[in-house]
């Protein structure tokens, strides 16, 4: 988790439908949770996660994947969502975005280019479920975690 670009976060519709959306992932090891943080111009997911916090993460796609050890990997869990401070209530996750997009520093910077861009939401997710296939060979039964 630490080292995946792109993760799949799934979440339920209203109406019962299954939407997904790229996003990047990040993981503390310390909280041992998965943050990821949303555009107030891109929140429907962030309201669909309100009525239901069940969600899924999907990691998988090896050009994402930034690891010598290459697997599978699916989180289920419970999501909090947080946007009491849009302007700066994300930025502790800068270091752990910075780890993963360097570059990312020159983008904060400049955003005011950008104003509601960097108006971030906050989803946090506390893990239920891990399941891990090993190679990424999903066809074979995946190691499991509950928590």
């Amino acid at each position: 988790m630490e080292n995946s670009l792109v993760a799949a976060l799934s979440v339920v519709t209203p109406s019962g439908h299954v939407s997904t959306h790229p996003m990047l992932p990040l993981y503390s090891r310390e909280r041992k949770k998965l943050y990821l943080t949303s555009s107030v111009l891109f929140s429907k997911k962030v309201e669909y996660i309100k009525k239901n916090p069940k969600v899924g993460v999907l990691f998988s796609g090896r050009q994402f994947i930034k690891t010598p050890a290459y697997a599978v990997v699916h989180v289920k869990g419970d999501a909090k969502v947080y946007e009491d401070n849009l302007h700066e209530g994300w930025q502790w996750l800068v270091d752990l975005w910075r780890k993963k997009e360097p570059y990312i520093e020159s983008f904060i910077k400049q955003r005011v280019a950008l104003p509601l861009f960097w108006e971030r939401i906050v989803i946090e997710i506390t893990p239920r479920e891990i399941l891990v296939w090993d190679e990424g060979d999903v066809s074979s039964e995946p190691r499991m975690w509950r928590g």
